[in-house]
């Protein structure tokens, strides 16, 4: 009887040291929700996300905002899995000399994502969290100029 209890307990053991291993594996899963087109329309113009996978590890996305027939800000994301580690790396157009800003993930969930660098200039935290009926709420916060700053942006599928 003893050897059948060690047995199932080892067995137990096994299996959850296995599932925990293959969900740090897949991280990059929970963000599956981001896949698609996103827009915010307001008054000051149109903000569209639009993400697309590449491999089971990376994701990408190009970013802009438009104001009439001007393109304001223009920026392409890349969500990678390097390791068990999240990465949101943005490049912004005219920014940073072009060159990538790296994001590393502080909290993952399949309904919230945050990434955040407290040596960037603005924003330091970027978190999208996942919303009823097709909606996505993208939130970048910070100190901008010596002073907390947010903007929130809540977009809808297309």
């Amino acid at each position: 009887m003893f050897q059948k209890i060690t047995l199932i307990a080892l067995i137990i053991a096994f299996v959850s040291c296995q599932k925990k291993e293959s969900v740090e594996k897949d991280k990059i899963k929970l963000a599956d929700w981001l896949i698609g087109n996103w827009e915010n329309t307001s008054p000051e113009g149109v903000l569209s996300e639009n993400w697309q996978k590449l491999n089971d590890s990376t994701f990408s996305a190009s970013s802009y905002f438009i104001k009439g027939k001007d393109t304001l800000h223009f920026e392409t994301i890349i969500l990678a899995q390097l390791g068990e580690k999240l990465t949101y790396k943005a490049t912004v157009k005219g920014q940073n000399d072009d060159k990538p800003v790296f994001f590393p993930a502080t909290s993952e969930s399949d309904k919230q994502l945050v990434f955040e660098n407290a040596k960037h200039d603005y924003p330091q935290k970027i978190t999208y969290t996942k919303g009823a009926n097709n909606t996505l709420t993208a939130e970048i916060s910070g100190n901008l100029n010596g002073k907390p700053s947010s903007e929130k942006f809540v977009m809808t599928k297309k």
